[in-house]
């Protein structure tokens, strides 16, 4: 299978201004989805789609390619990340590149290894799926069946739309919320379908003693802590 891994990274990031190529830990946060991305044995083509120079200079030194420079209109806060996607694999079928498939690598989860990788691209091969997420669970006081919704009345309403509520906590059945660490894509859902995710979906579970998603500079400092207690 040929699999097209996707980093993106574009310039203006407003939660941590400069974070795709800010130095966490003595290195460029890119580097850390750079080096692991690299290092797997699935992964035939790994690039960044960046509409900035200076990440793309990064990029390169760290040895991933930057084969097209990203459109401004497809680098704005508002952009859907399947547009990037997109692109980029019409910029290479206009090349008469073709891939089965497409691994999105998040720059914001820098702490994946490469067995994790591996892991979720070898069950998303095995099972066939149109796509696999790396997910976490919910804790569950935060499940669904236990999550609520206001009504036309005002008042509430179980968000599941069950109208009797699950007491016990031992009952509730295992939920996942997505961690944004992997996402894997057979391309032809991408292309005709315009999602990430397609008609089934199989997910793979992340080590939550070993997860953070970058989006703030609260969550910066937390990966600074997790680099100095060597949790990662």
């Amino acid at each position: 299978m040929k699999i097209l891994a996707i980093i993106p990274a574009r310039g203006g990031s407003k939660g941590v201004p400069g974070k795709n190529i800010k130095l966490l830990g003595g290195k460029p946060l890119l580097a850390y989805t750079s080096e692991i991305a690299l290092q797997s044995k699935y992964l035939t083509e790994i690039i960044v789609s960046t509409e900035d120079d200076k990440i793309a200079k990064v990029a390169e030194n760290l040895g991933i390619k930057v084969p097209f420079k990203r459109p401004l209109e497809l680098a704005q806060d508002t952009t859907p990340t399947i547009d990037a996607i997109i692109h980029a694999l019409q910029w290479y079928e206009k090349q008469n590149v073709f891939f089965d498939a497409v691994c999105l690598l998040q720059v914001t989860s820098p702490f994946r290894t490469i067995e994790f990788l591996d892991k979720a691209i070898e069950k998303f091969i095995e099972q066939d799926t149109d796509s696999l997420v790396s997910v976490q669970r919910v804790p569950h006081e935060y499940n669904p069946h236990w999550t609520f919704e206001q009504n036309d009345q005002g008042n509430l309403r179980i968000a599941t739309g069950e109208t009797e509520i699950i007491s016990r906590r031992q009952d509730l059945p295992i939920a996942y919320h997505r961690d944004g660490s992997i996402y894997i894509t057979k391309t032809k859902v991408i292309l005709e379908q315009h999602s990430l995710y397609g008609n089934s979906t199989a997910f793979i579970e992340s080590d939550s003693d070993s997860y953070v998603n970058i989006d703030t500079l609260e969550d910066w400092e937390k990966a600074e802590k997790m680099i100095q207690n060597k949790v990662r």
